[in-house]
């Protein structure tokens, strides 16, 4: 079988969490005595109900199969172009090796802003969780297609244990059977295949019609201009998350405004199978 990017991604991931020798008593310290996390899933949600598509920026240097993206970003001036261009939310990568992101670069973009912040990482043992709301995240990422369904649903729940929101990811059918089952209310659809790294356009679309009305539906990649989130939003998704095209534009803040101004139209989504 050849190797994936999510192959090697997780084998990394793995390893490190395996070489993990902290006990729960100092997982539990690192987070005792923490303020609360700012509302990440309350902020999509307010969007939704303002009749908005929310839009959550991403600060992400590089990718495995795009490259450098924007190595040399400060992950706080672009954090304050997001808000200023009425961002709801910010994702930031803390995956060094692959993605070249790092705590720092969610510390120092949290600091400059008020907006909830989301920990762009691959979650696969507690201590990730521990160590996203020791770090100040707001959220986690949990994908699907990384974890085993009892891992999912303990990692959910101690997300939700700690105040932190997650962000459940899928990329098919079964997946969000999966994320519904583990009591997921924030779902996100990826359009890039993380096995090829190749972006389906369809998949949003497909996999919408999949998603009840009480999750927050958030569709995540190949996001480009506001016709995307106007399909997007037609399709019944309450925010998109965006990053190589607004890492790689050389006015963010026009960038985010213009795919803010898209507005839901009419378009023909598929049935769930």
């Amino acid at each position: 079988m050849v190797a994936t990017y999510l192959d090697a991604i997780l084998a990394y991931h793995r390893a490190r969490a395996a070489a993990d020798t902290r006990r729960d008593g100092e997982l539990e310290a690192l987070v005792a005595g923490l303020p609360p996390a700012r509302p990440f899933e309350a902020a999509l949600r307010e969007r939704a109900r303002a009749e908005q598509v929310a839009v959550v920026a991403e600060v992400k240097r590089r990718s495995p199969s795009a490259g450098a993206l924007a190595p040399d970003l400060d992950p706080a001036a672009l954090a304050r172009a997001y808000a200023r261009g009425g961002a709801a939310c910010l994702s930031v990568l803390t995956d060094g090796p692959h993605f070249g992101g790092s705590r720092e670069d969610l510390q120092r973009a949290r600091a400059a802003v008020a907006l909830p912040v989301l920990r762009k990482d691959f979650t696969v043992a507690p201590g990730d969780v521990y160590d996203a709301r020791a770090m100040g995240a707001d959220a986690v990422l949990l994908i699907v297609a990384a974890l085993a369904e009892e891992e999912l649903r303990r990692l959910l729940a101690l997300a939700t244990s700690l105040g932190l929101a997650a962000l459940v990811e899928v990329h098919e059918e079964g997946e969000v059977a999966a994320a519904l089952r583990a009591g997921a209310q924030l779902i996100g659809v990826n359009q890039r295949d993380l096995r090829s790294f190749q972006v389906d356009t369809a998949r949003a679309l497909r996999l919408a019609r999949c998603l009840p009305p009480d999750v927050v539906a958030v569709a995540e990649s190949g996001i480009r201009d506001p016709s995307d989130v106007e399909r997007l939003a037609a399709a019944g998704y309450h925010a998109v998350l965006v990053g190589e095209h607004l890492v790689r534009a050389e006015d963010p803040v026009r960038e985010l405004l213009a795919l803010r101004a898209g507005r839901a139209g009419t378009t023909e989504v598929l049935a769930c199978s």
